[in-house]
């Protein structure tokens, strides 16, 4: 098998099971929030599972706002955080997948530009930031070739802080309202 035979395979499964993910995880949502109950490791389960889809809604956010007025904040945003930035694989994934179909995009030229000077400020501040293009910086990040740990680091870290954010402010907002 020729080499540029094995990378196109590779894409075309990644691509499937990036797909695979997202018609799961978007078919049990409802179910999904029920996981909050088992504290921080569901907290984490449904971080990845809201952050595994690709353009398909998930509740990710909004629990994080809820849980941080029942446990430790902090421990809220390290729990989602970790879970949204592993659930950003998908993205990763279909960046390394399908390379050549999101090369002539306008929005995706921008963010590799951006991802060539400075990939891992790139990725901390798209995914600290609540914005429907993370999504698109993940495929960036994985179509030019960002080493694996190095994108998943500067996701978590920049995940953590929107999550402490939203944490903090569930946590302050209902604790006063109740």
């Amino acid at each position: 098998m020729k080499r540029g035979a094995g990378l196109t395979i590779a894409r075309i499964l990644a691509l499937v099971a990036v797909i695979a993910i997202s018609v799961y995880i978007y078919s049990i949502r409802d179910q999904a929030e029920k996981l909050a109950l088992y504290g921080y490791p569901g907290i984490f389960l449904l971080a990845f599972m809201a952050y595994a889809t690709i353009i398909l809604p998930a509740p990710g956010v909004a629990v994080v706002f809820t849980m941080g007025a029942v446990f430790n904040p902090l421990g809220v945003a390290l729990a989602a955080g970790a879970g949204a930035a592993l659930g950003e694989i998908t993205g990763y994934m279909a960046g390394f997948s399908s390379q050549a179909v999101i090369e002539h995009a306008r929005v995706y030229e921008r963010l590799s530009g951006w991802m060539r000077k400075n990939g891992p400020l790139t990725i901390f501040v798209l995914s600290a930031i609540p914005n429907p293009f993370f999504d698109l910086g993940g495929a960036a990040a994985g179509a030019l070739k960002m080493p694996m740990p190095k994108f998943l680091l500067f996701c978590w870290l920049g995940e953590t802080v929107k999550m402490l954010i939203f944490a903090s402010a569930g946590s302050t907002f209902l604790k006063n309202l109740f």
